[in-house]
């Protein structure tokens, strides 16, 4: 997702071996990954010489949360916050209340960080510092 919002404002579209090559995964398994992203609405593509992929919003409409949920679920940090019926003391239970306000925090967190601004710490990241007198 970052390769995609990196590129995102030239309006390109990246195929996915650039992608896989920069970031040093396999092309199958991003093959993998781009599937449900696409389910989400999150990425878009385009067949042919000039296709590949790319972002279907801009980078800073899309949250962490939004691509950790295409790609992992609902975020549910113990199952019983799923499904209060699998545990008889859920409604009883302190530490469950304890388990939901850290999933509500781990949420709201997710939810609060753009894909434009995890671009904007990569970019930060990568730059080595200047040694020249």
């Amino acid at each position: 997702m970052i390769e995609l919002a990196l590129s995102y404002d030239e309006g390109g579209f990246v195929f996915l071996r650039d992608i896989a090559k920069r970031e040093e995964i396999s092309e199958k398994y991003l093959g993998q990954l781009i599937i449900p992203l696409r389910s989400a609405g999150l990425i878009s593509s385009k067949r042919g010489a000039e296709g590949g992929y790319q972002l279907a919003r801009p980078p800073e409409a899309i949250t962490v949360l939004e691509i950790v949920e295409a790609l992992e679920g609902k975020v549910v940090i113990v199952d019983c916050l799923r499904d209060e019926a699998i545990c008889h003391r859920a409604s009883s239970c302190a530490a469950r209340e304890v388990w939901k306000k850290l999933q509500e925090t781990i949420v709201r967190t997710l939810g609060g960080v753009t894909l434009a601004e995890v671009v904007r710490i990569a970019r930060e990241k990568s730059q080595l510092p200047d040694y020249s007198i």
